[in-house]
């Protein structure tokens, strides 16, 4: 059979190469596996559920969980296959902008993880006249529950009308609406076909690294966005054991447990992962210390041309043998691969991942592309610092201002009842990233900013803020910054403190700052001047006009909740800079 539709996928790997354990979630205390089989099963019952819920072609099916779950990923091939359209939703934004989202879909039908989501939503329900009911995914009093659809599509007779209806749906068909974050006003619904995703699939299957049969893979970047989404229809296709994490917090645990073969991560996590593995350390005395730092130093001269030859492979083969093992056994010592994407991951933490064996594959994307532009791979091309070649499904080219365009299958069809902002951003066929870069004679593609991101200083140079801010956060002592400045004569910052490390490097130098809030360490002397020497230390690698000239300590943890971050980790820079235009005024008030 030929995969054209996102059901396809399943069906092709249940007609050829169907699995004991394709799918695991765990539920208290104990993992719960479906075969390929049970999982097919499951999602026609569930489809034959919502086809006696009256669910039709064109109707809109609300998605919304905390955590990855085989609930979520079955119900949304149920509904797909009915030709009816689902709508993932972050768990994290605000009942305003579910009631906006509900309505501005015209959502019907609403599956929800637990307890605190349906409260939240019935909290709005009456402002959303299309919505008829919501389901809970947990057992939840005085809700209705999924295994109620499950029950209604109990009647194998129903399976007949569905498998007609199957038949129906064409790859060209709307397949989801995805509403986009957005770090400024209101999200925008991103209609993507089957098609869309199928394709891209396709051609990102070929970029998929050899990896041990069976292969396992933890899931734990949210489904509701398209950069996990895809990367599960891509692990259904490549025969792959999928399993989903408890949590963000359990992520440890659920790794030593299932020891994966990959994992997907945002560049954020992938950085307090070192961050942690760096701590440890520190905490070493002696030859100990001295090795540890050693071999990450030898770590941060990695490089693919260079990693076999002499003397570099000697150095490399004997910190991978002292040094780099302990940390792949930390992370369940079969991780072979970590694929990077939604923002960029500075090169250092690149160079040392790679030379300790822990392979990254970094890639771009957004919604609007299904999720995959291009990708780093070693059936390719592989390069640090770039996000490697465009996959065949698409072409790229770069705009005379820098901007880079892309063409081809897995482009949306358009913003959900937006044709004007449709238009503004597809134009000759062409998507308008909003993204900056280059290409490479190698056909590499690099990201260097945001264009909406860059601003002029007052005497009329250009920053580009994401490259100093991804600079600046090698730092240990930097949790998150925001590089400021448009208009104004000088470059400055917003600081979010490593609050967790700064606590474990001031007990190794004598202090105790356990018992202090966030804001008194933000405004504590040694350590404003301790992040000075930070910044100076890495503005040494910009010109003189880039270079961070003052700074100020939030006194507070950056968080999605708090409106600081997208959901994806993004910088919300106007609510940030809102939050803190008293910081902004004292800067350059003194300037």
């Amino acid at each position: 059979m030929e995969i054209t539709r996102i059901f396809d996928i399943l069906q092709y790997q249940l007609d050829h190469n169907p699995l004991p354990d394709l799918i695991s979630t765990k539920y208290d205390g104990k993992w719960k596996t479906l075969s390929t089989k049970e999982f097919y099963d499951l999602i026609q019952q569930a489809s034959r559920g919502l086809i006696k819920l009256g669910i039709k072609k064109g109707d809109k099916v609300a998605l919304i969980s905390h955590n990855n779950r085989t609930e979520w990923s079955a119900m949304d091939i149920a509904i797909t296959q009915l030709g009816a359209v689902d709508i993932p939703v972050y768990p994290t934004i605000s009942e305003n902008d579910f009631e906006y989202i509900f309505n501005h879909a015209g959502v019907s039908y609403a599956f929800v993880g637990d307890k605190e989501l349906y409260q939240k939503l019935l909290s709005v329900k009456d402002k959303i006249p299309t919505l008829k009911d919501i389901y809970t995914f947990d057992q939840v009093d005085g809700a209705k529950n999924w295994n109620e659809v499950l029950d209604l599509g109990k009647d194998p007779d129903t399976q007949k009308e569905l498998e007609k209806i199957k038949s129906q749906i064409q790859p060209g068909d709307l397949a989801t609406i995805i509403y986009t974050s957005g770090t400024t006003g209101r999200p925008k619904g991103v209609m993507l076909t089957h098609w869309n995703l199928v394709s891209t699939v396709k051609s990102v299957i070929g970029r998929i690294p050899d990896l041990p049969t069976p292969t396992r893979v933890l899931s734990f970047l949210p489904t509701c966005h398209i950069f996990e989404r895809i990367v599960i229809y891509i692990y259904i296709h490549s025969n792959f054991s999928i399993y989903f994490a408890e949590s963000i917090e359990k992520i440890g645990d659920n790794i030593r447990e299932v020891k994966p073969h990959m994992f997907t991560a945002v560049p954020r996590l992938i950085e307090k992962v070192y961050a942690k593995i760096e701590n440890k350390g520190r905490e070493l005395t002696g030859i100990k210390k001295a090795l540890f730092f050693w071999a990450v130093s030898v770590g941060e001269k990695f490089d693919f041309s260079t990693a076999n030859k002499f003397p570099y492979s000697l150095k490399l083969k004997l910190a991978r043998k002292l040094i780099f093992s302990k940390w792949k056994e930390a992370l369940g010592g079969h991780l072979e691969y970590i694929i990077s994407g939604s923002a960029a991951l500075n090169i250092r933490l690149q160079r040392i991942f790679n030379a300790a064996d822990i392979k990254i594959l970094e890639g771009y994307g957004m919604t609007e592309t299904s999720g995959v532009v291009s990708v780093n791979s070693p059936k390719a091309k592989w390069r640090i610092g770039t996000v490697g070649l465009p996959i065949d499904v698409n072409e790229v080219k770069i705009a005379e201002d820098g901007e880079i365009l892309v063409r081809g299958d897995n482009v949306m069809k358009g913003y959900y009842k937006d044709p004007e902002k449709t238009a503004e951003t597809i134009i000759d066929g062409w998507l308008h990233t909003g993204d900056i870069g280059v290409i490479d004679p190698d056909g590499m593609l690099r990201i260097t900013d945001r264009k909406k991101e860059i601003f002029k200083t007052s005497g009329g140079k250009y920053i580009a803020p994401q490259i100093i801010e991804n600079v600046m956060k090698q730092s240990p002592f930097i949790e998150q910054i925001m590089v400021i400045g448009e208009g104004q004569k000088m470059p400055a910052a917003f600081i979010q403190p490593a609050f967790d490390f700064i606590k474990e490097w001031a007990k190794r130098h004598g202090m105790n700052f356990d018992n202090l809030s966030e804001e008194e360490i933000a405004s504590h002397e040694t350590v404003i001047k301790r992040i000075a020497e930070e910044v100076e230390k890495y503005n040494q690698q910009f010109g003189k006009w880039e270079r961070v000239k003052k700074f100020e300590l939030t006194g507070e943890v950056w968080t999605i909740e708090d409106g600081h971050l997208t959901p994806t980790m993004k910088l919300k820079r106007r609510n940030i800079l809102q939050r803190y235009m008293h910081l902004f005024e004292k800067i350059y008030a003194e300037s």
